[in-house]
């Protein structure tokens, strides 16, 4: 094809058997195969000998299903693997429930308690925008800091922006320990003064965050929540480390949609931009030919299924689908010399479809890493 640029390949497999490799984190956009790509590295790692956590934000359970569970819940649960030297462990972030744990880790159980209690506090545990992929780095970065496993894998959650997940620590610590919220602490400077001087906007503001509680929920919330402000900006900047160092890979996934490779690009420029590390790109759910005929051009091909489907519909049949599947295979070949050019260097892996989704450990196996 004239312009086709090949990129160098990416090798998922080496990549998490390296004995170097401690951190994995899969990004993207929704269904273009992170959860179970994440699953695939992870066995692969354990197949090897490593002792492995893979942590997904996948609600729908895909995670648990192509690793023969019937459920995951937010503690690390073991899978048998089989006759194999190492071990895997998974688990499904619950937001809420990590959000709790960290609040009684770094509280007292009195306060801890009161906080939990609030109606302020669950609105902000269960559906502040950046809570959940905040929640998916406080856990990566406690399971990472344990010590416990040789490589941790994260199925990052399908955010709508390719920027919201590196974004969202800050974003909610940022928010935190803001301004805004910080007028709430003191009743002498905070909601009586705000009254005086502005009420309709800032009660604007405050309800677009907290969905309507009462202003004195808030200011109740960040009274108990105070000692806790500066430790959500140390883990920020602990989770920005933690994902700089060496050690650390950023797997970007798509599949050669249009709407996916923008995603995809968009990630990729964001992880250079912040000197995290890009391991590759992994184009998923790709059509390679059925049978090569070299030298048949697709007019060729389309014009003798023609004249022959009058008199031989089996072989125009076939030779249709043919036809289908090469103008399929040459769209993503385009795609992936797109990729090529506009992220030069970066190795890519491209995965072909298979006939039925990944639903155990034989078709985890399986897949071309």
């Amino acid at each position: 094809m004239s312009g086709h640029v090949d990129p160098p390949p990416l090798d998922l497999r080496a990549l998490v058997v390296d004995p170097t490799t401690r951190v994995v984190v899969t990004c993207g956009s929704g269904g273009v195969g992170k959860t179970t790509t994440a699953a695939a590295m992870a066995l692969a790692a354990a197949d090897a000998g490593r002792k492995v956590a893979v942590l997904t934000i996948d609600p729908a359970r895909r995670l648990a299903q192509s690793l023969g569970l019937t459920e995951l819940d937010n503690v690390p649960r073991q899978v048998d693997i089989g006759d194999r030297p190492g071990q895997l462990w998974a688990m499904m972030l619950d937001t809420s429930r990590t959000f709790d744990e960290m609040v009684q880790t770094h509280s007292t159980p009195d306060r801890a308690e009161k906080i939990l209690a609030n109606p302020f506090y669950r609105t902000i545990s269960t559906s502040f925008s950046g809570t959940q992929e905040y929640m998916a780095m406080e856990k990566l970065g406690s399971l990472s800091a344990s010590g416990e496993f040789d490589v941790v894998i994260v199925d990052t959650p399908p955010s709508r922006s390719a920027l919201d997940f590196l974004d969202a620590p800050q974003r909610l610590s940022s928010f935190l320990d803001g301004r805004m919220i910080r007028l709430l602490v003191s009743p002498g400077r905070g909601v009586m003064k705000i009254v005086g001087a502005g009420l309709a906007l800032f009660t604007k503001a405050v309800r677009a965050v907290i969905g309507g509680q009462m202003l004195t929920d808030a200011a109740q919330f960040v009274q108990l929540f105070e000692d806790l402000f500066g430790g959500f900006r140390e883990r920020a900047e602990a989770t920005h480390r933690l994902l700089r160092r060496q050690g650390t890979a950023f797997v970007v996934v798509a599949t050669c949609e249009s709407d996916a490779i923008r995603e995809a690009s968009y990630f990729a420029d964001r992880l250079r931009e912040e000197s995290m590390p890009l391991a590759g790109i992994v184009l998923n759910r790709m059509h390679p030919p059925l049978v090569t005929m070299p030298g048949i051009s697709m007019a060729a091909l389309e014009s003798a299924a023609e004249s022959i489907r009058g008199t031989d519909g089996v072989t125009a049949g076939l030779l249709d689908v043919h036809t289908r599947r090469m103008a399929t295979h040459e769209g993503e070949k385009r795609a992936v010399s797109r990729v090529a050019r506009t992220h030069p260097g970066v190795p890519v892996l491209q995965v072909r479809a298979l006939a039925t989704d990944v639903h155990d450990l034989d078709g985890l196996r399986a897949l071309d890493l």
